[in-house]
């Protein structure tokens, strides 16, 4: 069977994405007295360091490929773009740990901004189911980030609010991946 760039990329984000949903919790597990109320990049410093950021810059790497893969099938450029800038911000994430703040900071945002621009427009662009559930992932993405920069928890903490971005953004690059590489080959 003859694969095409979509299904490849498809192939790309979701394998990306479960090995950064991977690090995340083997990365918990082993971080001592990690709790899920600190912040997810405090398992990028410390005794998980290696195993966290070589996951994020795994991630982001095969997000960067899904991007250039999905422009060279003709995808448009108003998702590719916001996608290529999500990988960029990962890499970031994966490069500059959270006590290097302002260059970790402008890389989170990227990956919260861009990862829910993402989500909230692929409905534009996908069909079906997926064109609905995407863009609801994307609002509470968003959202989310909008509280967490305005520092309002809603009783869930920093991490927690945190969570509220990363795991919908998690969850949309499985179910993309999985929608892409669903697609007939033409």
């Amino acid at each position: 069977m003859k694969y095409t760039p979509k299904n490849l990329a498809g192939a790309l984000i979701f394998i990306g994405t479960a090995w950064l949903l991977l690090g995340i919790i083997v990365s918990e597990a082993l971080y001592p007295g990690y709790r899920v109320t600190r912040m997810v990049s405090d398992l990028g410093v410390g005794s998980t360091a290696l195993f966290f950021n070589s996951a994020m810059v795994g991630f982001s790497l095969l997000i960067l490929a899904t991007a250039c893969l999905l422009n060279k099938a003709g995808m448009n450029r108003w998702f590719v773009v916001p996608l290529g800038m999500t990988g960029i911000g990962a890499l970031g994430v994966g490069i500059f740990p959270e006590t290097l703040a302002v260059p970790h900071a402008i890389s989170a945002i990227t990956v919260f901004v861009c990862g829910s621009i993402c989500a909230l427009t692929a409905h534009r662009y996908f069909s079906g189911l997926w064109s609905l559930v995407s863009p609801a992932l994307g609002i509470i993405a968003l959202t989310a980030t909008i509280l967490l920069g305005a520092q309002v928890y809603c009783g869930l903490s920093a991490g927690g609010m945190e969570r509220m971005i990363v795991y919908p953004l998690i969850l949309w690059a499985l179910g993309t991946g999985a929608y892409l590489m669903a697609q007939e080959p033409r």
